[in-house]
């Protein structure tokens, strides 16, 4: 079960449920994979709906890792998403507000 006071978001894929995660090292990786000039500007684009499903599947995928995963972005490219791209949307915001906040 994932933990929201840790920053923990749960992503049922495949009908197992893993515990996602923006650790530093996770953040850094997203940063660099989207080429993003600062965390600032990506979570922007989801507070203004003007992400992409690349910006979706980075933030989720380097959750994933953040919380031990060792799989690939195109792991999940034929794998199923609880909730499918709206479910994963949510999931990667969520992951985004948990990383610099604590929950309410």
């Amino acid at each position: 079960m994932a933990n929201p006071w840790a920053g923990e978001v749960a992503v049922v894929i495949d009908g197992q449920s893993h515990r996602c995660k923006l650790t530093l090292g996770a953040l850094a990786e997203l940063e660099a994979v989207l080429g993003v000039g600062s965390l600032v500007e990506l979570v922007r684009r989801f507070e203004s709906s003007a992400f992409s499903g690349a910006d979706v599947m980075a933030v989720v995928v380097a959750g994933l890792r953040g919380g031990g995963w060792n799989g690939t972005s195109a792991d999940l490219m034929t794998a199923e998403i609880e909730c499918g791209p709206v479910g994963a949307a949510k999931a990667a915001a969520l992951l985004l507000a948990r990383a610099f906040a604590t929950p309410e």
